[in-house]
């Protein structure tokens, strides 16, 4: 049979360089840029900007609120009733409210002494608090050690309860809403909630209750973090940085502008009825936190945050356990979003502003846009530029929108400022993972319910790492090797190439300096292992 010729298999434009592949994808390149490539560029160039200009506002709007807060002075006290708690010659130790402690914990060896403990050691009548800790431990050895501990401190005195169930279902929302089951929760008045890792001071109770017993339309009071890890090493600088932000703005705009702030999940005291008329506890998205706020709020009950009451707390220590927290953190708003939108947009509890104040800027700016716009703008679409110089990004947005949004999120933390270039840097590498889970919380596709409890270390830990530190452990390559960040660097690499060798724009100075942070962390050399205290 004759052989097939070449004609026969490649359009005739393609003859004269068949056996060149470099000039055959140029080719194809050119009949595809300019009727659909510069158009979708331009397009995505047109929604990013957009995105980053609700960004600014909102970021703008919460500089402007909090300058009005420090300047007129408008703290918690001054705004509410609030006295401290006394004794009654009359009712005794019954003239204070009855208080629920809970700990929920999983698998705590590291700090379920440190936790149990500080709720023990919390200042209050002992004859009104009972502390509660909901061990779902799946490890026969550590939950026999948490039930010792819990007798150790029952010995002196303590009304401590330790519960188990049978399942996890549900995870931590699960165990909580099981743990408010029990028949001695009714006597109680109000519950404060701590993770396994939280360390309350004994004065927490004295300093929140009296603003839920002296205003009935108060339905949480939330304290502040306090991250006792934060100079371990530069990757728990980068998150200190990122969370004092969301303590010292988010959490204080919401709070004193009367509108809405999420409850972080600890470090907070719950009104029982506001819990109960809320629907209580739910396990549909991976952020019952934020799910438990937004249905109290809707029934009209307002939040407290105290940005002066810091409860001790640990970051995460290794780049994954931090990869898995941001994932739950941004699938979870992204998927609750999407199922209560519309709740709340056809809500008559609450006035207008609640509803765009938490529909447009606590979900859509905050929680999808802030995430979406910092990886696709600076990682995706201006590297792609390069490629397309008929498409140009204008100053305003290339620079100094992002140049203020920076600089507004970096006054939470001011003694870290001499780091905001690597905090940027880091940022961007992780909106990718905060992208990803958004969009599949917005699609409720694939790991949208995956929860893996945060890794802790507390002191114990620590001690033994420094001990052993001269003898580190191995780590497959393949455990190392993280390949979308080592993806995405390889593709800022080549924008950044291609820019110093036909740019104009000198875009190649950020390009490296992006693509590099994402090939150390691509190749494993961040949070891998924890260093000496």
């Amino acid at each position: 049979m004759d052989r097939l010729s070449s004609t026969a298999i490649l359009p005739e434009a393609f003859q004269g360089a068949r056996d060149d592949i470099t000039e055959q994808l140029g080719v194809v390149w050119q009949q595809i840029k300019a009727p659909v490539i510069v158009p979708l560029l331009r397009l995505s160039v047109l929604l990013c900007l957009a995105m980053s200009i609700m960004l600014f506002v909102e970021k703008v709007y919460m500089a402007v609120v909090i300058v009005l807060v420090k300047l007129f002075r408008r703290r918690p006290e001054t705004r509410y009733k609030w006295e401290p708690m006394g004794d009654d010659a009359e009712l005794g130790n019954a003239a204070y409210p009855m208080v629920l402690v809970q700990i929920p914990m999983y698998n705590e060896k590291e700090v379920y002494q440190l936790s149990i403990g500080a709720a023990c050691g919390l200042s209050w009548p002992s004859d009104r608090i009972i502390i509660q800790v909901l061990d779902d431990s799946t490890d026969p050895a550590i939950k026999e050690l948490v039930q010792i501990e819990c007798r150790r401190w029952a010995s002196k005195g303590v009304n401590i309860k330790y519960e188990i169930r049978d399942n996890r279902n549900g995870y931590k929302a699960g165990a909580l809403k099981e743990g408010m089951k029990h028949s001695y929760v009714k006597q109680c008045d109000y519950v404060a909630v701590f993770d396994a890792d939280f360390q309350p001071e004994p004065d927490f109770l004295w300093r929140t209750i009296p603003f839920l017993v002296h205003n009935p339309q108060i339905g949480l009071v939330q304290g502040r973090w306090k991250f006792v890890n934060s100079n371990e090493c530069l990757m728990t600088r980068m998150q200190e940085m990122s969370l004092d932000y969301h303590f010292t703005v988010e959490q204080e705009v919401g709070s004193s502008t009367y509108a809405f702030f999420g409850f972080n999940g600890t470090a907070g005291v719950w009104r029982i009825a506001a819990l109960n008329e809320a629907g209580g506890w739910k396990d549909r998205t991976t952020v019952e936190d934020m799910d438990l706020a937004v249905r109290a709020s809707l029934k009209g009950w307002k939040f407290i945050f105290l940005g002066d009451l810091k409860v001790k707390s640990e970051l995460p220590s290794t780049l994954k356990a931090y990869r898995y927290q941001q994932h739950r953190w941004s699938c979870g708003p992204a998927n609750l979003f999407r199922k209560m939108a519309m709740d709340i947009a056809r809500n008559k509890n609450v006035t207008l502003w609640t509803k765009v104040h938490v529909i447009y800027s606590f979900f859509f700016v905050r929680k999808i846009v802030a995430h979406i716009v910092t990886f696709i703008f600076y990682c995706v679409v201006i590297p792609a530029t390069v490629l397309v110089p008929e498409v140009e990004v204008p100053n305003w947005g290339l620079v100094y929108i992002p140049s203020t949004i920076t600089l507004l999120n970096a006054v939470g933390t001011p003694r870290s400022l001499h780091l905001l270039v690597f905090w940027i840097l880091f940022e961007n590498v992780m909106s990718l993972h905060r992208t990803k889970a958004t969009l599949i919380g917005l699609l409720e596709a694939g790991r949208v319910n995956e929860w893996v409890v945060t890794e802790k270390l507390g002191d114990v830990m620590k001690t033994k790492v420094a001990a052993k530190a001269a003898r580190k452990p191995r780590i497959r390559i393949g455990d190392r090797l993280h390949l979308l960040e080592l993806f995405t660097g390889a593709y800022l690499f080549f924008c950044g190439c291609y820019d110093l060798s036909f740019g104009k724009n000198h875009y190649y100075l950020y390009l490296f300096l992006q693509a590099i942070t994402f090939f150390v962390v691509g190749f494993g050399y961040v949070g891998t292992f924890v260093p000496q205290p």
